[in-house]
């Protein structure tokens, strides 16, 4: 079966191109979405220097990181980029950036900002008339029980904050991620002091009443939170999928196989599962249909 990663980083966590290839190859992933993270240096955590050796002004993942990927291997890989909608020039860069290098795709978005400011608006409005699905990490401020740099590193501003954001751009498709986002797979408030809430799923979800009222959300499944959403509660997990079918990608954000393992556990249906692995992604960005 076809396999379309969504969330590759480039030379990360000490892989680096011939070992993410490699590793691809033996989960049988034949095109990965490859992801820069720009930020500001006051915006992530330090811990960041650690996986990354290119690290620098461009910030924890630079794009010119991810197009030598890109530029390695077409076929293989898909670019992504996004610039800071905050700074003056990040609308004209990302014009060039299409241009020049064909970026296909709005990620990964982690900043310590509200989703909904006007500025990142103007800019996922510029991706919906582009083709450019937008792919944001979310994560709420749980405290790190320390004081510097930060007491902890929040992203996005919360889901509702992302829920106006896809309100204000119904023509631009955005994909949810990371702990802040799939915590509310369950009707709880522990998303407000856990990452990776365990446990029965509980009516409610937040993901689910959005899903159901905002057509041009999806959900990037990878990481640790993806997989965790699903397999705290495996009989919710394959009702949720079959509902949602339409709207789930796989992606990793890391190099391990579990989220495959998992989906192919459930007995799904192999026409939701070619969803899931491809045609979800081909329908976001339909040149990878095509093998362009």
């Amino acid at each position: 079966m076809k396999i379309i990663d969504i969330h590759c980083h480039p030379d990360w966590g000490g892989y680096n191109y011939k070992k993410i290839t490699t590793n691809m190859d033996e989960y049988n992933i034949s095109k990965a979405w490859i992801l820069p993270w720009q930020a500001p240096p006051d915006e992530y955590e330090p811990e960041s220097n650690a996986h990354h050796a290119a690290i620098g002004p461009e910030g924890p993942i630079p794009f010119s990181c991810a197009l030598k990927y890109y530029e390695k291997d077409p076929d293989r890989f898909i670019l992504g980029y996004a610039p800071d909608p905050r700074c003056i020039e990040s609308l004209d860069l990302l014009k060039s950036h299409i241009s020049l290098y064909n970026v296909k795709v709005y990620a990964e978005l982690k900043l310590r900002m509200m989703y909904d400011n006007p500025d990142a608006v103007r800019m996922f409005r510029f991706c919906g008339e582009a083709g450019l699905p937008v792919l944001v990490h979310i994560d709420y401020p749980i405290d790190k029980k320390r004081m510097y740099p930060r007491r902890d590193w929040w992203y996005g501003g919360g889901i509702e904050a992302f829920a106006r954001t896809i309100r204000q751009c119904p023509e631009t498709n955005f994909l949810g991620h990371a702990p802040g986002f799939w915590a509310h797979m369950s009707g709880d408030e522990r998303y407000w002091n856990e990452y990776y809430p365990d446990g029965p799923v509980l009516p409610g979800g937040r993901i689910h009443e959005l899903l159901d009222e905002l057509p041009n959300l999806y959900c990037d499944l990878a990481g640790p939170s993806g997989y965790n959403s699903l397999a705290r509660d495996t009989s919710h997990a394959k009702a949720f999928i079959l509902r949602y079918q339409d709207r789930l990608l796989y992606g990793r954000d890391g190099y391990d196989n579990k989220l495959q393992e998992l989906l192919f556990s459930l007995e799904l249906p192999n026409t939701v599962l070619e969803k899931l692995f491809h045609k979800n992604a081909e329908k976001l960005i339909p040149a990878l249909g095509s093998g362009t």
